[in-house]
Parts: structure tokens; C-alpha cells; sequence
């Protein structure tokens, strides 16, 4: 198995040493794809002094984040892809834990880990939760869109995600119009028609919160619509043979202008709370849904059943990949 890190980057040469650094202190051996977005600063002049160690890739024009992706896993020969933005970076394990997983359940298409949340002088601000049960475990594909509505198969951001190379070109790659604005998500929900997901409950990427991040320039209007949009495309995915007790459709929208508009609220922005919270916080299934998300991502699911609102061990089949960790779990 054969691994690409493709690192997206424009115009932040500090960060993206650091992320390419972080990819040459793997432990284990795999191509480096710097895809960038016509940067003007003296990106170009780095990445090519590295020589051979290194695939570059530089857009002619800048063409945005969805679009320098795809270009960069266009450019790339592994089997498997590993997302890196050029502020972000990997534990040194990450590929080798990642393949290890992998190589146990060869129909997985898509591979999730734990991810530090860490300030701009990589000081660690918190950690996505663990998941599911023991040290890797994977999901079937029936229930990954089931799991994904209800926010209890949480993939997360490009750090924490390597894929099928073969598959996200299946899909078509990531969609341009979305760009930076849950272009990802909409990735993992394409891809994850195609083969099951692997889960690894161990840190193994940083994901960097600061100003300058991408997601930072969009109102929480256009990102409630967003992210609407994206429940409404799992929606269409969900297996039949759990149609019988997902919340409906209008319901989940409800559920995503109640956390949405209480985001708001949180960030000060009484306009939008006021906004978005009328009529659903009104919605007793908004509030549970709301509810069951929160307890979700608070949890250890290895413990689901002490909690009768958490539905992913009455629902979701999650198959422990323990044999390779031993017997301990985390």
C-alpha cells in the first residue's frame, strides 16, 4: 500500500514547511504532493529547492481550495490519499497507524483519526472526541450515511482523513462551487458510497484554529445553508433499512437552524440568533436531535448503552480491528 499526502497551499510558506516537515518524519515511506494555488510569495522557490523528495504542482491561476485538491491528487500515484492544508499537520505515526488499519479491512474507502485542536504556537486547545469502540474499528457502508445525518460518524476535517485514491476519482473529486465551505464534507459523503469507513481512536493530526483559516470568511448564514445542503444530500444516501426511525428530512433541517442560531448566539450575533432560531426552537425533535449530538461527541461510545440517547450501538454495527493493537484499548 502505497500512501500521497497531498498538502493544499496559497501564500502561507511558514505553515506549509511545517506541514511538509511533518510528512517527511514519517515513519513509514510515501509520496509528498504540494499542490498550489498560484501562490505570489516564495512558496515556488522552497518547494522546488527540495528536489525529487517532493511533487509539485502550481495552478497557472488561482483556482481555489476544491480545485488545487483535486489537482494535487490528479498529480499523485499512491492507492490512498492523505489530506493536508498547509496549516495543518501529522503526528509522525499518522500513515503507518493508518495503513495498519487499512491492510485489516481492505474494504474500507475512507480512514478517520483523532485530532488535536492546537493555537498558532502549538499549544493543544482540545481534541475531537474518541469514537467507538477499542483502538480501530471500522463501520459498513449501509450505515455510514445513517450515522453521518445524526452526527454520530464524525469523519472531521481534511487533517484527519485519508481516502481511496480510486474512489475520489469515482467521485469526481471535490466540488469547486462549494470551495472551503464544506467541500470536504461533500467529499466524504460521495465517497462513502462506494466501501466501508475505518475510525482510529489515536492522535495522530493538528488542525490549527486561527484567523486566517479558510472557513473563517463565510457568515454563519451561508454556512447554516451550507451544512443544510449537506444533510439534505446524506438524507438522499441513508440505507432503507433505516428509514424506519431516522427524524424526516424537515426535521433535521429544524435541527440544523437550532445549533446553527445558537452558534450565533454563543459567538454574540443576537441578529442571527433572533434569525434563525424562530420557529424551530420550538421543535422538541430539533432539541433531542441537538441532545443526541452533543451527548455523541462527549462520549465514549464503547459505553453507549449506559445512555439511551445515543442510537449508534442500537444501529450502526461497529466492528473492533483490536488484533493488531493487542489487547489493550484506548
Amino acid at each position: 500500500m502505497k500512501f500521497s499526502v497531498v498538502i493544499t497551499t496559497y501564500n502561507r510558506l511558514d505553515l506549509l514547511q511545517r506541514a511538509i516537515n511533518s510528512v517527511f518524519k514519517q515513519t513509514m515511506p510515501c509520496e509528498v504532493v504540494v499542490a498550489d494555488d498560484c501562490s505570489s510569495d516564495e512558496t515556488e522557490t522552497y518547494v522546488k529547492s527540495l528536489g525529487n523528495s517532493v511533487v509539485y504542482h502550481r495552478n497557472e491561476v488561482n483556482k481555489g481550495h476544491a480545485a488545487t485538491v483535486n489537482a494535487g491528487v490528479e498529480k499523485a500515484s499512491g492507492d490512498w490519499i492523505k489530506f493536508l492544508d498547509d496549516d495543518d499537520y501529522l503526528a509522525p505515526n499518522c500513515l503507518e497507524e493508518m495503513a495498519r488499519a487499512i491492510a485489516l479491512h481492505q474494504d474500507a474507502v475512507i480512514c478517520s483519526c483523532i485530532a488535536a485542536q492546537v493555537d498558532s504556537n502549538e499549544v493543544e486547545l482540545s481534541q475531537t472526541p474518541q469514537f467507538g469502540p477499542g483502538l480501530a474499528f471500522y463501520i459498513p457502508q449501509a450505515d455510514i450515511h445513517y450515522g453521518m445525518l445524526l452526527e454520530l460518524v464524525p469523519f472531521g476535517t481534511p487533517v484527519q482523513v485519508a481516502c481511496c485514491r480510486k474512489t475520489f476519482l469515482q467521485t469526481g473529486g471535490w466540488n469547486s462551487q462549494l470551495d472551503a465551505n464544506c467541500d470536504d464534507i461533500d467529499s466524504w459523503i460521495r465517497i462513502a458510497e462506494f466501501g466501508d469507513a475505518i475510525f482510529i481512536n489515536q492522535c495522530l493530526a493538528y488542525r490549527t484554529i486561527w484567523s486566517g483559516a479558510y472557513n473563517q470568511k463565510f457568515s454563519l448564514a451561508r454556512r447554516l445553508a451550507m451544512n443544510i445542503l449537506m444533510k439534505e444530500k446524506i438524507y438522499s444516501l441513508i440505507d432503507k433499512k433505516h428509514l424506519s426511525y431516522v427524524p424526516t428530512l424537515q426535521q433535521t433541517r429544524n435541527y440544523v437552524k437550532l445549533h446553527w442560531s445558537l452558534v450565533a448566539l454563543k459567538d454574540g450575533k443576537l441578529k442571527g440568533f433572533l434569525t434563525m432560531v424562530y420557529p424551530v426552537i420550538f421543535s422538541r425533535v430539533a432539541w433531542w436531535l441537538l441532545l443526541t449530538a452533543t451527548v455523541s461527541r462527549r462520549t465514549n461510545l464503547r459505553n453507549a448503552h449506559l445512555n439511551k440517547i445515543v442510537l449508534i450501538d442500537t444501529h450502526i454495527p461497529l466492528q473492533m480491528l483490536t488484533e493488531a493493537w493487542g489487547s489493550s484499548e484506548a
